[in-house]
């Protein structure tokens, strides 16, 4: 005696490979700026180290330094680079030109 189970097929699983893209998208907007200030502030302290401004409001302390906060801006700047390049879809480069502007493409007119 043989006995056959069939089991009908449910529904697939599918993983999208990219599920917080709006999340990515609004934090890079945000770190945008705080990038912008971070710099700001860098060089706001630059300037108080060569006597061009007026006193530093951190006057001691690891944020005292200007490198600190430049360090600060740049890393910033770059996790916003990031984020914005993993939340914005693919843009889809077409394999070849159709055979009408290939034409065009290598005629001298």
């Amino acid at each position: 005696m043989v006995v056959r189970i069939r089991f009908t097929s449910g529904a697939r699983v599918r993983q999208k490979p990219r599920k917080n893209q709006h999340i990515a998208l609004a934090m890079a907007s945000l770190l945008t700026p705080a990038a912008v200030m971070a710099c700001a502030l860098a060089f706001w302290r630059l300037a108080s180290d060569l006597n061009a401004t007026g006193q530093f409001p951190i006057p001691n302390g690891f944020f005292s330094h200007w490198q600190i906060w430049l360090t600060l801006a740049v890393s910033l700047q770059f996790c916003a680079i990031r984020l914005n390049r993993y939340g914005k879809p693919h843009t889809a480069i077409p394999e070849s030109v159709e055979e009408a502007e290939r034409k065009l493409a290598n005629s001298r007119y």
